[in-house]
């Protein structure tokens, strides 16, 4: 037997849809903004270099890493259970927010995954 359609749950239907195309935008906007990213990233410059390309082999090449893997390192120094106590200082009064800014910073730069291996 079917049954059919309920009509009074059209409406319901609808303003899911609404709800969800309103919130979409909030979630794109939830990333890390590279541009606030640059600002916040002076102070990784002295290690790091300005755009995340180290010339000191001691450091890490941040430039053309991935977004998630940057967040996820940041996230790791600030709950210390990555460690490395220049790090561990560093992060420690960023917010949420600042490491998503930094992480799509040195993302966006040209670096790791744009460079060619050294026996090319």
């Amino acid at each position: 037997m079917m049954h059919a359609r309920h009509p009074s749950r059209r409406p319901r239907l609808t303003a899911c849809l609404v709800a969800l195309a309103l919130l979409l935008p909030a979630m794109a906007l939830a990333g890390g903004d590279p541009d606030a990213g640059r600002t916040k990233a002076q102070a990784c410059a002295s290690c790091h270099g300005a755009d995340g390309n180290a010339t000191n082999p001691q450091f890490p090449r941040l430039a053309g890493q991935y977004e998630s893997y940057l967040l996820h390192a940041l996230r790791q120094y600030k709950s210390n259970a990555r460690k490395n106590p220049i790090m561990n200082g560093m992060v420690a009064n960023l917010s949420e927010q600042d490491l998503k800014d930094l992480a799509a910073w040195f993302s966006s730069q040209k670096g790791l995954h744009d460079t060619p291996a050294a026996d090319e």
